[in-house]
């Protein structure tokens, strides 16, 4: 069946697991009640997705912090600093990341998603993906100047380590069969901003050949394994977290090298706003690959009409096949834990709508 009503990966955390985790960082609950609780929001929230009858599950990404904590609790080498971003919308300004500075020789001890695919299979949720953090994502934001050059003379030394912790787990994906990989990007979006391209070039460094490098080893990461029967996707946004945002721009600047380079099969674009610009650029897309437009917002609980996802989507079948389009919303509901600013009920509510219009564009195939 062709995958035709999307999402992205995480999901609202219900209040017993959000009360559950305060209660383990206070050391009122062990580790095993924590486990429990995730399981059962799991179980809970991927039986609603069949219910509402997505085409692809997801656990919501309900054990981890935020959707990319968990490369720097699985890999040793992380420090307890994180990165400043300008963040742009509801309680905006300036803020540490959920990801850690590497602060040392990086080494991998477990599965960053060994806690998760286990219990996807147990339910016998298929298709069901699982999101992985690009490792050109730890570049752009986890190298410091004075800390992590202590360890990696530059930037391209560091992103040879992640490249071979991100390729580890995909190959492990693989093996475990898992047939929906998701490399999660949002760093890609430093690339297209005219401001954040500007901030670079003042500082000595070349945004083009900079995003060359990152689609470069977010490839490495791919290399050389076989996957005759798993979907590769990437996600791009331009961040996601308690509704808010911290880029802007179009896809024009990274298009082409983003479309004909990166060796996956499907992208999932952040298409909800006119921050994300138009359609254009979906015309350098390859022939064969497919493009999941982002029409349906999880950052405020207003739903669409479907007749203007429609309308959207015979837009965008100007520049990629009707055949090669799927529908999704813009990114997850809940990129960190606290989840963005809409209820449980508005999150389903979208999620049905995108099923509902699927089904009117493309029918049940």
């Amino acid at each position: 069946m062709a995958l035709r009503a999307e999402q992205v990966g995480s999901l609202l955390r219900p209040q017993d697991l959000l009360a559950a985790r305060a209660s383990f960082v206070d050391g009122r609950i062990d580790l095993a009640e924590l486990r429990s609780a995730e399981d059962t929001a799991i179980r809970e929230a991927v039986a609603r997705q069949r219910e509402i009858g997505l085409d692809v599950y997801a656990d919501g990404e309900m054990r981890r912090a935020s959707w990319l904590t968990g490369m720097a609790d699985a890999v040793d080498g992380f420090v307890a600093d994180s990165a400043l971003l300008e963040w742009h919308g509801p309680g905006g300004g300036t803020e540490k990341t959920t990801a850690k500075i590497v602060g040392g020789r990086l080494h991998k001890r477990r599965m960053l998603t060994g806690g998760e695919v286990p219990l996807m299979k147990s339910l016998g949720a298929a298709p069901f993906k699982i999101t992985v953090p690009a490792p050109s994502n730890f570049v752009s934001i986890g190298f410091k100047p004075g800390v992590t050059d202590r360890h990696y003379k530059n930037r391209d030394e560091l992103l040879v380590d992640l490249v071979a912790i991100v390729r580890d787990e995909v190959q492990w994906l693989v093996g475990q069969g898992v047939t929906y990989i998701q490399l999660d990007a949002p760093f890609y979006s430093h690339y297209l901003d005219p401001q954040h391209r500007e901030a670079m070039r003042q500082s000595g460094g070349d945004p083009d050949v900079e995003f060359e490098a990152a689609v470069a080893g977010d490839n490495a990461a791919l290399a050389g394994i076989s996957r005759p029967s798993v979907t590769v996707a990437v996600h791009v946004c331009r961040g996601n977290s308690r509704s808010r945002w911290y880029t802007e721009g179009g896809y024009d600047a990274i298009a082409e090298k983003l479309f004909a380079r990166l060796d996956v099969d499907r992208f999932l674009l952040e298409y909800d706003t006119e921050r994300a610009g138009g359609f254009e650029p979906l015309r350098l897309v390859p022939r064969g690959k497919d493009v999941v437009l982002g029409l349906v917002t999880t950052k405020e609980p207003r739903l669409e009409h479907d007749d203007e996802l429609r309308t959207r989507i015979d837009e965008a079948a100007r520049y990629v096949p009707l055949d090669h389009l799927a529908l999704s919303p813009q990114c997850g509901f809940a990129s960190v834990a606290a989840g963005n600013l809409l209820s449980m009920d508005d999150q389903w509510r979208k999620l049905e709508l995108v099923v509902g219009t699927a089904r009117k564009v493309w029918g049940d195939a």
